[in-house]
This record gives C-alpha cells, structure tokens and sequence, in this order.
C-alpha cells in the first residue's frame, strides 16, 4: 500500500478503549457532525458553522464485521483511531470539507474526488446510566472512487496523495504480513457492503437539496429504492467514506454530580503520543 509512511509511528491512544465500550452500549451511535461553510459574501465572517447527525461506521482501516457483507476486504494489517462515517457527494459535507481545508475549494466540481481536510468537530452523548459526552476536533478527510487508480503515483490527484499522507499517518501497523496488499479502494467498498439495501439505494435518491420542480435523472433517481449489488455504478459514483483525524479528544463524565471529570487528550506527532489532563467539566 502507498503513501502511509510516518517518521513517527502513532501509538495507541489511552480512550480508544472506554470511547468503543460506551458507544457499543448505544441503541445507534449517533454523533453531531459539525464543519465549517462559507459565508455568504459581505458576511462580517469568513465561515459559519453547519451541524447534522451522522452514524458512527468503526475506525478507518477495522472495518466492522458484518456477516451480511460480502465485498472483498482487507486484512486487519492496520488500525487507527480515526472515526468514520458514510455520505453522498451531493450533500453539503464533502464541500464545507474540501472549502475549508488549505485548499479552499470554491466549486463543487472541485470536490467529486479524495482529499480535504477541512477542520470538524464530533459529539457523542451516551445517554442512560452512562451520562459520558464525548467531543473531537480534528480535521475530515474524503474517501472517493478516485483513491486507487492504476497505481502510479503520477496519476493519483493532490487531493488523493493528500488524504493518503494524512490518514496514513496515523495508521498503525498491527500484522506486516499483507501489509503491501492492503487496498485503500478495497476499504472503500467494504464500507458500502456495510450498509443495507435500503441505505445503498439512498445513494441514488434525488439530488439532495434540490427543489422538487426542478429537473434530475429520474429515471436512474428514485427515492427507496433498494441496491442489492455491490457495484451500482449511480450508487458508488455518489457514495463517499468520511474520516475523521482527531487532534483533541475529551470526555466528560456526569454520571455522579460529586465525582464528574473532563479527561482530555491531545495528539502531538512529533512523538506519535497522546497527552493526558484530567479537568473540572
């Protein structure tokens, strides 16, 4: 696999643990996905912010088990702390992400591809006994069709040699046999053979956003319809994986009025390492 080195190999992070045990006591891991939009013109800001809920799909490179799913998948050679969740390209998030990243996309067709790295925000509130809010920020990154081609480098677009070097930064080597034929594409699809039919077939719903009298494809456009297959050509071409690179991570804890903490965690690269402080809420 190209495009994940590190001069630093990241080290396991202290919360994955407890982050993974609240949110598998959750009915659905629901999270408020927040990024940033561009303000309309003469706004007094540059960036207002957009949030919309968003279904945890595991860590980037574990993909989770699913007997339902029969893509080819990786080998678990690697691991990460890097949340992920799934969208369409039409949707306003691949854009707010690619328009807030150094690269500062201005146009929608400069978004169909990999790459990003807007700045984001993540929140989890794990309800019942539990009572744990956990946030990230860190910066998103998108995961698209383009992510593998014929495996040149002088192919492979700025956005996917970005997404590549970022991500695989913080990818760990767990099992170095098989390591070169991991496949970021292979990944890719493991996500869409995750989902149902029903949420397959969301990706060739109509044109997100757009008013109902306005003209779209309908005839490959139809709302529930229900993707059976693993290679939709409408479906995949609108399917994105979205990865989340955390910088903080921090969870505080009011499950006991007397006893509530903030534990907070921060990556520094130059060590592969996450601090510790433990706060008032």
């Amino acid at each position: 696999m190209a495009s994940t080195s590190s001069s630093t190999a990241p080290q396991p992070a202290p919360w994955k643990a407890s982050f993974l045990e609240h949110l598998n006591s959750m009915d659905s891991p629901e999270f408020v996905f927040s990024s940033l939009s561009p303000a309309p013109k003469n706004s007094p800001s540059d960036y207002l912010p957009r949030a919309r809920y968003c279904i945890f799909r595991g860590f980037w490179a574990e993909l989770p088990e699913n007997k339902h799913n029969d893509a080819p998948k990786n080998e678990r050679v690697y691991e990460s702390e890097m949340p992920t969740f799934t969208t369409d390209v039409r949707m306003n998030k691949p854009f707010e992400v690619f328009a807030s990243s150094s690269g500062h996309a201005r146009d929608r067709s400069q978004t169909r591809g990999s790459g990003g790295g807007g700045p984001c925000e993540a929140v989890w509130w794990v309800k019942g006994d539990t009572k744990v809010q956990w946030r990230m920020q860190g910066e998103a990154f998108i995961v698209g069709p383009d992510v593998e081609g014929e495996g040149e480098q002088s192919k492979e677009s700025s956005g996917v040699r970005t997404v590549k070097s970022e991500l695989g930064s913080r990818m760990r080597v767990v099992k170095e046999d098989g390591k070169e034929e991991w496949s970021w594409k292979r990944e890719l699809g493991g996500h869409f053979g995750n989902m149902s039919p029903g949420m397959r077939g969301s990706f060739r719903a109509p044109p997100p956003g757009q008013p109902v009298d306005q003209p779209y494809d309908d005839k490959n456009l139809k709302l529930g319809e229900k993707v059976t297959t693993l290679d939709d050509p409408v479906a995949r071409q609108n399917f994105r994986v979205v990865v989340i690179k955390p910088e903080m991570v921090e969870s505080t804890d009011l499950s006991d009025p007397t006893k509530s903490r903030r534990q907070q965690y921060r990556y520094d690269g130059s060590s592969g390492q996450w601090s510790h402080v433990e706060t008032w809420p």
